[in-house]
């Protein structure tokens, strides 16, 4: 039984897609008993891309390491009855679940309350009154599509990252977190909502983004791959390698001055537009100018001597890597990081995968985790979670209640 910094308690998910599935890893990597129920054969992203050539999906791998998985007919009362049983629990650490399935029906919080007075419920929704919604019709609704991609190009750009379902995941595990922590003090559970749409106009509030037009009176123009503020672009290289690099704080300006040899001419450009590039705000209105002096520095040199010469000036950079270049190249993204390890995933194979982020001090740090055979503890959950006896089980087996 694996341990971790949140041993002993225990989740319950019904969830699809991104940002529930993505909470409940979340606290599962870090040692919670997080069982995912699925309808037999199922839920709507068990077959999700990118998939293997097989069609194995390993989205749902991706999104579920380290629980359990409890397949059961949820359309049948039985059914249903076992996924209630289960939330209930028999000790104080359960009573938890996390969803983005509408809370109605069966599932309405009222009626799971009965059950247990002190449930914790978290429910994700894709709007604040429930309505449908999903990142990408998010994203561009907040603004972020308009300012993304190429200056040139006026029409609004959608990225590939679901960036917003992440957040609320995020956010979802916190939720879990200080509601279970309310528990503990006041003895009472709660229903926690949490909406898509809501992260993603709070992180736009948090950015500063609302508040620019509502006092300035306008949009922020786009800026291509140019960072909003200060001075940060993508630079090619001589032959064709394509990297960035930011000057966001002093030393990473100086840095950038000092590695490429251009602090005279950048001296002569700041007297030259009565700047002051000690600030960055001066140095973003000065952006195309700066960057068409660092261009040739860059023009002239590959991109292993470029890379060394920004190392031996401590250069803020990155490189452009697809994501095949980044798992053969990036050392980070492999077993030297003590985050990765290899898991060996049933029904796809062996690759490297993650734990959590989150590295602990004094707690232990669980290490990758592979994500469940759909049913895989069912029988286990039957028994063990639920005390039913061989005789029981398999009745429920034969009549197609859980598989």
């Amino acid at each position: 039984m694996k341990k971790g910094i949140l041993k002993g308690l225990r989740i319950l998910e019904g969830s699809a897609f991104v940002a529930a599935p993505l909470g409940g890893m979340t606290l599962a990597q870090l040692g919670a008993d997080v069982i995912r129920f699925d309808p037999i054969g199922g839920g709507l992203d068990y077959r999700r891309w990118p998939v293997t050539k097989e069609g194995a999906s390993l989205f749902w791998a991706g999104m579920n390491k380290g629980k359990r998985s409890f397949q059961v007919d949820i359309g049948h009362p039985r059914g249903r009855e076992l996924i209630t049983s289960l939330l209930a629990g028999n000790s104080f650490a359960d009573g938890i679940f996390l969803t983005n399935f509408p809370e109605r029906g069966w599932l309405a919080y009222e009626k799971l309350r009965a059950t247990r007075d002190d449930l914790i419920y978290v429910n994700i929704m894709g709007d604040r009154l429930g309505g449908s919604a999903l990142d990408y019709t998010v994203n561009c609704a907040v603004g972020f599509a308009t300012l993304t991609g190429s200056q040139n190009n006026d029409e609004p750009t959608n990225y590939l990252l679901p960036a917003w379902d992440n957040i609320t995941g995020q956010m979802a595990a916190i939720a879990v977190l200080a509601a279970e922590r309310h528990r503990r003090i006041e003895r009472e559970g709660q229903l926690v909502k949490l909406a898509l749409k809501d992260v993603a106009i709070a992180t736009t509030s948090n950015l500063g983004n609302i508040s620019e037009v509502t006092i300035n009176g306008e949009d922020r123009k786009k800026y291509g791959n140019y960072l909003y503020g200060a001075f940060g672009r993508d630079f090619e290289t001589k032959d064709k390698r394509r990297l960035m690099i930011v000057g966001l704080t002093p030393r990473q300006w100086s840095s950038i001055l000092v590695a490429t040899g251009s602090k005279d001419e950048i001296v002569a450009l700041e007297a030259s537009m009565s700047l002051d590039f000690s600030k960055e705000g001066d140095r973003f209105k000065a952006k195309e100018a700066i960057a068409k002096i660092l261009e040739p520095w860059f023009k002239s040199r590959v991109y292993e001597e470029v890379c060394a010469f920004l190392d031996e000036h401590g250069v803020c950079y990155g490189p452009y890597r697809t994501f095949k270049e980044m798992v053969e190249k990036d050392v980070d993204c492999s077993i030297a990081n003590p985050m990765m390890g290899l898991i060996n995933q049933p029904e796809i194979g062996s690759y490297i995968a993650s734990g959590s982020p989150i590295r602990f001090s004094e707690s232990e740090n669980l290490a990758a985790l592979p994500a469940p055979v759909l049913g895989e503890h069912t029988e286990e959950i039957l028994k063990d979670d639920l005390g039913l006896g061989d005789s029981e089980v398999g009745d429920l087996f034969k009549q197609g209640i859980v598989a």
